[in-house]
């Protein structure tokens, strides 16, 4: 089994108790909800926001402390900004203190991790699994139970309140 895998089936037992049941698919409907789409550059460009689209698409990082999300305390569900594809909900949310909003699990299948080298020593990025836009990373220090803390910049998502 490959370390993705394993992260990918390791957040999905983690976060199956914690999900809403208007959020439990089938495994058909879940196929066909992370079915890749891909965009030209002049696409992405048309419906993203120039910050979206360096965070999306370039995997930039916005500021710390400068996405409303971080602050977001109303039950609902994460989506991703370029696709809408569902990755957390707001029980899988808690606050880190590092100034972007951090989740202890990902919905199932809604990420890939991949190795960041861009800050010398290796990360554990992730991206959205519809659209393969940029998240953010995925550290070892986060609460009970995972003790992960999936840190994601707030541009990269849309809340969906309950």
């Amino acid at each position: 089994m490959n370390r993705r895998r394993f992260i990918t089936t390791l957040a999905g037992i983690s976060s199956a108790t914690l999900l809403a049941p208007r959020l439990l698919l089938s495994a058909e409907e879940r196929q066909a909800a992370i079915e890749k789409i891909t965009k030209s550059e002049a696409e992405w460009k048309r419906i993203l926001t120039q910050e979206q689209f360096d965070i999306l698409r370039e995997d930039g990082t916005e500021p710390a402390f400068s996405s409303p999300l971080d602050d977001e305390k109303r039950k609902g569900t994460y989506v991703c900004a370029g696709c809408a594809l569902p990755l957390f909900t707001s029980e899988m949310k808690y606050d880190s203190g590092t100034g972007w909003p951090s989740f202890t699990t990902t919905l199932p299948d809604a990420v890939e991790t991949s190795l960041d080298f861009k800050m010398v020593w290796p990360r554990t990025e992730y991206h959205c699994a519809r659209c393969e836009g940029h998240q953010g990373h995925v550290f070892d220090d986060g609460p009970e139970p995972t003790g992960k803390r999936w840190c994601n910049n707030g541009l990269a998502l849309k809340f969906i309140p309950a």
